[in-house]
């Protein structure tokens, strides 16, 4: 698992490092709650983004290493949990039958962050994307695929053994995280580098502009 947290955490770090110089401040919206991937993240702590940056560059760097997790959790399983495996792919079947599922196919610097923004009152919608995604599931005028026959229910042995094997995933997982993050700290320079290189100017000059904003000469003085 090491060697292959490891090649993973570079490459990644290296696609993050490549996205950055196209990010832009973000100004049309503000989340309405603190986002749970990036909120006391350890991951972004052991990358060195913790503090002063902006949440769309730690969300993007945060998704990328989820990736890396999902990657080695998904092989452990499908190698040594058959049950919970099995299970999985039934899981994953069960959502290919849906028509559109737009909360997927994203780029990992999108996923996690909410679909819609906020209603504008002078701007009605008709639906909006997550709604859509609610209704990707509901009956439609084209013909479906013929079902599957159901999988047999499980017996109450087989569904302690698959609690048994998500323990033992669980565990997994956070010790693919343990040693993710213990990776993911010896790319602090070159991280740091780039969000001084693209993310700080930016910001700086967001800053400044908003400073001559509010001390316009426009603006009526107090005696």
């Amino acid at each position: 698992m090491e060697r292959s947290v490891e090649t993973r955490v570079s490459h990644e770090v290296d696609n993050w490092l490549r996205w950055l110089p196209r990010w832009r401040p973000g100004t049309h919206r503000s989340r309405a709650r603190l986002c749970r991937q990036c909120f006391g993240s350890p991951v972004i702590a052991a990358a060195g983004l913790n503090e002063d940056v902006p949440h769309a560059v730690q969300h993007a760097l945060a998704m990328r290493m989820k990736i890396v997790v999902d990657a080695s959790v998904d092989e452990y399983t499908e190698q040594h949990l058959p049950l919970l495996a099995r299970e999985l792919r039934l899981d994953e079947a069960r959502r290919a039958r849906r028509l559109y599922r737009p909360r997927e196919g994203l780029d990992p610097e999108y996923k996690g962050l909410d679909l819609d923004p906020p209603a504008a009152p002078e701007a009605p919608y008709l639906f909006t994307l997550a709604e859509l995604s609610e209704w990707s599931d509901v009956e439609t005028a084209e013909p479906e695929p013929e079902p599957e026959p159901p999988a047999a229910p499980l017996s109450a042995e087989e569904k302690a053994a698959v609690l048994g094997e998500v323990a033992i995933a669980d565990k997994f997982a956070a010790e693919a995280g343990r040693r993710l993050c213990a990776e993911l700290a010896l790319h602090r320079k070159r991280i740091r580098a780039g969000v001084a290189e693209f993310v700080e100017p930016q910001v700086q000059a967001m800053l400044a502009d908003l400073e001559s904003t509010l001390d316009s000469p426009l603006w009526p003085r107090g005696s």
